[in-house]
């Protein structure tokens, strides 16, 4: 192909390399100059245009440009008629778009005339589409050079661009229960699990709920393996720390196994992948609840397309795996994670109740081998790696004030004490320190709790690995002191009522790591019979 400027009247023949308008003369872009073109020119004062000739063995744009489109379309893709150089390839029908990337990046490689763009790799696409285009930059080709960019579309396994039709319509959920898990939370969990199925027009055909013991897990998962359902999901109430942990033993207890545990993507760290009498089972990380784009929807979408997701798929991932925030998981820039001797951490002892269930007596008042109960929860907070420790007041506040004489600690005094329990919390919160990575918010009556029990709660804190609440457990059942990190003060600083803060632990579990201690984290002196089981001495009351 010749490209340069030509005196008007020797471009007859010769392709408009741009659009000329003069007078009543307009010549188009890409259009073949006829001698009236030329004449009319001429008449109007143009002296001469850029043109292009082609030379033998050439091939024009649009002819070049549909035989590369049609040669790397494959499976449920159509090819659209070409225009100034341009074959756009759309998707025919629903699925997952799949692309040998060999395959473009030979062709790209090329020539610089040849060029051929595709969305994204496994993108979910629809019917009608536009999943790539080939442009052909100049106004045509030589013939050596679309017979190459022809063999390169041959590179690779399969078709360059095709789509991969939605197969599995069939879905299995099972949610697995604790205490603090609301039941709202699982209803907007599958409505949200709804939408991401409706484009591949599949559905929830069984759905059941258990308690998050591998037990019970177990025995659902037998069930729904025999059953009709094409892929299985598994939402936990609290998120997967182990291939060990309850979702994936559950797994292979039922006869399944468990492919891969974890992904290079956030969010969506804690996915797990396995399969069970021949089915896929995903382990929804906690992320999966939120309808935000996460690691979750680049591999249901694949498997509901029957795409094989292995191993090595996941591990790829990494390149482009930081995904868009949701509400649950600040950016590291608005948390920045400290290693863990750097972690600046508070305790906050909650000492401001009335001890209604006592029947008179204050039991923080009591004494355990003479040592009164709170001034006990409060030094075992300071021989912690806690600091400051921070003491909310309220019912006979200088009795238990003058219990603690000695001790550094900060004395904050909540008046509102006697409408409940989320006014000490707000208190005490919104005393930590700024430069407080979190806090452990502790309950003054439980007289287990040891600083080793503190700093091992404080150690599981890693927010860089997305524990930002970590929660004492025994035998399962979930207890205090609970430790919560800053990303979560202004929610806890908002709760009402005589209540804590188990809401927000059930509805945040992909944040949540439990850490098994024992009976002392479940043990709190409520009653006169509890604190004389225990060996505690209540004084008389006032």
């Amino acid at each position: 192909m010749r490209f340069g400027p030509v005196p008007v009247q020797e471009a007859v023949g010769a392709i408009a390399a741009h659009s000329v308008r003069a007078g009543e003369a307009v010549v188009k872009k890409g259009r073949l100059v006829t001698a009236k073109d030329a004449e009319q020119l001429a008449r109007a004062g143009v002296a001469e245009i850029i043109a292009v000739w082609l030379e033998p063995g050439d091939v024009g744009e649009d002819e070049a440009a549909l035989r590369l489109a049609e040669a790397i379309a494959g499976a449920q893709t159509t090819v659209d008629r070409p225009f100034t150089g341009r074959a756009n390839l759309f998707a025919t029908q629903a699925g997952v778009l799949l692309v040998e990337p060999a395959c473009i990046d030979a062709i790209n490689a090329i020539d610089e005339a040849v060029t051929v763009a595709t969305l994204p790799a496994y993108k979910p696409v629809v019917a009608g589409e536009m999943i790539g285009t080939v442009k052909i930059i100049p106004y045509a080709v030589p013939g050596a050079v679309l017979e190459r960019a022809l063999a390169g579309a041959s590179r690779g396994a399969g078709d360059a661009v095709r789509v991969a039709a939605y197969a599995r319509r069939r879905i299995a959920v099972v949610s697995t229960l604790l205490p603090g898990l609301k039941p709202s939370v699982v209803r907007k969990t599958l409505d949200v699990l709804g939408e991401r199925l409706a484009p591949a027009e599949a559905a929830i055909v069984r759905e059941a709920r258990v308690p998050h013991e591998a037990g019970a897990l177990t025995q659902e998962l037998v069930g729904l393996g025999a059953s009709e359902a094409e892929l299985i999901v598994v939402f936990g109430a609290s998120a997967i720390a182990d291939r060990r942990d309850v979702i994936p033993a559950a797994i292979e207890a039922a006869g399944g196994r468990v492919e891969h545990f974890g992904m290079p993507v956030d969010p969506g760290n804690l996915l797990l992948i396995g399969s069970l009498a021949g089915k896929p089972v995903i382990g929804a990380p906690g992320c999966a609840r939120s309808p935000k784009e996460n690691g979750f929807d680049w591999v249901l979408h694949r498997l509901l397309a029957d795409v094989p997701v292995t191993r090595n798929d996941i591990v790829g991932m990494g390149v482009g795996g930081l995904l868009m925030e949701i509400v649950s998981r600040p950016q590291p820039r608005e948390e920045r994670p400290a290693e863990p001797h750097q972690k600046k951490v508070a305790a906050v002892v909650l000492a401001a109740g009335q001890s209604r269930r006592m029947g008179g007596p204050n039991k923080l008042l009591a004494r355990m081998e003479g040592v009164p109960l709170v001034r006990r929860a409060v030094e075992a907070a300071q021989a912690s790696r806690a600091a400051p420790v921070i003491v909310v007041t309220g019912h006979q506040a200088d009795s238990v004030r003058g219990a603690l004489a000695g001790l550094d600690v900060t004395f904050v005094h909540n008046p509102d004490y006697a409408e409940g329990l989320s006014t000490s919390l707000r208190a005490g919160i919104a005393a930590v320190p700024g430069e407080a990575d979190g806090a452990l918010v502790c309950l003054a009556d439980m007289p287990g709790v040891t600083p080793e029990v503190i700093d091992h709660l404080i150690a599981a804190f890693r927010p860089e690995e997305g524990a930002r609440i970590v929660v004492p457990t025994f035998d399962g059942k979930r207890g205090n002191p609970v430790f919560w990190s800053r990303s979560f003060f202004e929610r806890l600083r908002g709760i009402q009522g005589d209540v804590g803060a188990r809401h927000l632990i059930g509805e945040n579990p992909e944040t949540v790591v439990e850490i098994e201690i024992g009976p002392a984290v479940t043990l709190d002196l409520d009653t006169p019979e509890a604190m004389q089981a225990a060996g505690g001495v209540l004084e008389a009351a006032d």
